[in-house]
């Protein structure tokens, strides 16, 4: 049993990239998260509307961990989990440091949750963190 287990392991960290960027807790540090987020967008050959709506839904993301204020000493961590070229999947887990997530009943969850194919958050000691796995058309890049 624990040889299968490994062997998934081993496989799908073939089948993923994953790049990570730790930025200021800052909202002045957002373009750069955005700019990474659209930037590996390109690289799979999203559309010019989906590296959009993927550039908005980061922003939200980040905007909700950091509440909307700089936490001095503190980060912003982003993880963005990106399949092969070709496989078109695209998933991003950013941390702040906000312990607890605003009610997901505002206007800026409905956004996120317009332009994200699924969102998943959660808290620990460090912070809250949200998943957003964004949905992605292969082969249509406008150009």
């Amino acid at each position: 049993m624990r040889g299968k287990q490994r062997s998934d392991v081993v496989e799908q960290a073939r089948r993923l990239d994953t790049v990570d960027l730790r930025v200021p807790a800052d909202p002045a540090y957002l373009a750069v998260v955005r700019t990474a987020a659209a930037g590996l967008g390109t690289r799979l050959d999203l559309t010019l509307d989906e590296i959009e709506d993927l550039r908005i839904a980061v922003d939200e993301a980040c905007s909700l961990l950091l509440a909307g204020r700089a936490h001095p000493g503190r980060t912003l961590d982003a993880a963005f989990e990106v399949g092969l070229i070709g496989s078109q999947s695209l998933a991003v887990t950013i941390t702040g440091p906000v312990a607890e997530l605003p009610r997901e009943a505002s206007f800026s969850w409905s956004v996120l949750r317009a332009l994200a194919g699924d969102v998943i958050t959660g808290a620990d000691p460090d912070g809250a963190w949200i998943k957003l796995s964004v949905p992605t058309t292969p082969g249509r890049a406008e150009r």
